[in-house]
């Protein structure tokens, strides 16, 4: 297992200087944020980012994400030319030395969520969903944006967007989904990546959009269109999670050597479709961490892994869900239960 952190570049109020002094921390994960979705990374810009985390006495380990452009998604408008730039994209990460690339599949939005700084009982502030506010949001309005969103669109793309998904199918979406694998893990394995997808989050439709890496079955389909090691999973622990019909342990277990990256945190399911984000510690939550680092531990996972979503504690503001305090004690946490998996195997 190797431990990494995500790090959002130079804007970044978490520092590489702070992340370098966690326990066990090693790799960072991270992207370059201002190339436009489908735009090609050149070998120079993808070297900058990585001379960037070197000189911290950091590790580049982890490529989240390279964008997949909407028009791959609905599977018209330019996508040829989009998935040429991706494969593009991967020759150059794989050149500066690059062995992993997280992504995810999912319409027009990213992570969602209805409340960024809702205050826990303990005075902490924390990420969640409600499905009740949720469904009383318009994304048409223009007031609509949370930090995994992409705030390119104008408010008339958006709506032309919208409109178009409304005639795209689940059905249609595993098949651009299908047409973009048959292309990009040819050229993973070529270059050595491991393609990590992303889990949506939440699993389950938003807006009417559709979504389809949300349980087992569909992980299990997901991997038979394109049956190849490079054809991977990030797990991601607290998106599967939401949903009691998931079972993240069991998961780990039925595809050990699919699993590339790992996300590990904690959330507190607290309703229907309502959920917020917990620490990491398992008491805390609906998951059991323990269980979930045995299962890795079990399956001889070597991949990287980082902790993922914090409550902002300790008077701390930043990015929603990034601040540095609560995922630096989830690394030290779960680095704790794998010193431990491995002191008693």
């Amino acid at each position: 297992m190797k431990m990494t952190f995500r790090w959002y570049g130079k804007d970044d109020p978490v520092t590489l200087e702070k992340i370098r002094q966690i326990p066990g921390m090693k790799g960072i994960v991270s992207a370059i944020y201002y190339i436009p979705v489908g735009e090609v990374w050149s070998y120079e810009r993808i070297m900058e980012l990585k001379a960037e985390v070197e000189a911290a006495g950091l590790e580049l380990s982890v490529i989240e994400s390279v964008p997949v452009h909407e028009d791959i998604k609905t599977g018209d408008g330019d996508r040829d030319r989009y998935i040429e730039n991706y494969c593009t994209t991967l020759r150059n990460l794989a050149k500066a030395g690059i062995d992993c690339v997280c992504y995810n599949f999912m319409p027009v939005f990213d992570w969602t969520r209805s409340d960024l700084a809702y205050e826990l009982k303990d005075g902490s502030n924390a990420l969640i969903y409600n499905e009740e506010t949720v469904l009383d949001m318009n994304p048409l309005t223009g007031d609509l944006s949370l930090p995994g969103w992409d705030a390119s669109y104008t408010k008339d793309g958006m709506k032309a967007l919208l409109e178009k998904y409304q005639s795209i199918t689940e059905e249609d979406l595993w098949n651009n989904l299908k047409y973009f694998l048959d292309r990009v893990i040819k050229v993973a394995e070529e270059v050595k990546i491991k393609m990590a997808i992303h889990p949506d989050d939440p699993p389950w439709s938003i807006f009417g959009l559709p979504r389809i890496i949300t349980n087992k079955k569909n992980i299990e389909r997901f991997l038979k269109l394109y049956d190849s090691k490079y054809n991977g999973l990030t797990l991601c622990s607290g998106s599967l999670g939401v949903s009691p019909d998931n079972d993240i342990v069991d998961m780990i277990y039925s595809f050990p050597d699919r699993i590339h990256f790992a996300h590990v945190r904690n959330v507190k399911i607290t309703g229907g479709k309502c959920f917020e984000e917990s620490a990491h510690k398992s008491e805390y939550g609906s998951l059991d961490i323990v269980k979930i680092m045995k299962a890795y531990h079990d399956t001889g996972f070597t991949g990287y892994l980082r902790p993922d979503h914090g409550r902002m504690i300790w008077g701390e503001t930043g990015r929603p869900g990034y601040g540095l305090y609560d995922r630096a004690l989830g690394a030290v946490y779960i680095n704790g239960i794998w010193e431990t998996l491995e002191k008693t195997k």
